[in-house]
Parts: C-alpha cells; sequence; structure tokens
C-alpha cells in the first residue's frame, strides 16, 4: 500500500467520513477534519481511543500499541498510533463531528 495516498476513512454507526493525512495519526487527521474521535493520552498507552476496525489495513507508528495480541486479532486498533494503508471503515462508539452546530 502506498502511505503517500489519500486514504478515506469512515467512522460507524454515525457514518462521519475523513481522509487520512500523511504522517498523521488516524486521530490526528479526523481531529484536522473536524471528526474527534474519543481519546486521552495519545500515545497508545490508555486504550481510551480503541476501536474496531471493520475492514482496512493499519500500519502503527509505534512499535507495540498497548493491545494484547489476541485483541489485534479480533481487529481492535489504537487510532491515536495508527496510520491508515488502506480506505478503512473503523466502529467507533462516541465519536463526534465538531462542525454540526
Amino acid at each position: 500500500m502506498d502511505p503517500k495516498k489519500a486514504f478515506l476513512i469512515e467512522i460507524q454507526p454515525v457514518g462521519l467520513q475523513f481522509e487520512q493525512v500523511a504522517g498523521m495519526s488516524l486521530l490526528q487527521s479526523g481531529l484536522r477534519a473536524g471528526v474527534r474521535l474519543p481519546n486521552s493520552c495519545r500515545n497508545g498507552t490508555c486504550r481510551t481511543c480503541m476501536c474496531k476496525l471493520s475492514t482496512g489495513e493499519i500500519e502503527y507508528q509505534i512499535e507495540w500499541p498497548g493491545l494484547a495480541r489476541e485483541e489485534k486479532a479480533e481487529g481492535w486498533i489504537l487510532p491515536c498510533v495508527a496510520e491508515a494503508r488502506s480506505d478503512l471503515v473503523l466502529d467507533v462508539r462516541g465519536a463526534v463531528d465538531l462542525k454540526a452546530g
């Protein structure tokens, strides 16, 4: 997958969308586009942002994020330290559209 390509990130169940910004985490890319995902530490340890990857491929910015091997196998990811390597569909409870009034 080409890390320079812009990938579309879809957030379910709310139906929000944004593009992955090269070099930024999914969390940072979402915030830049006006989509707030649950977060706290932003470094892969607190697990506040943990969500389910429904479809697509990611790559982590750090060597070992705060997930158990079993959680990774079940599709759980940490968007605060992950970048898209394809279009993604994420199941994120508590995502907020910051552009909605």
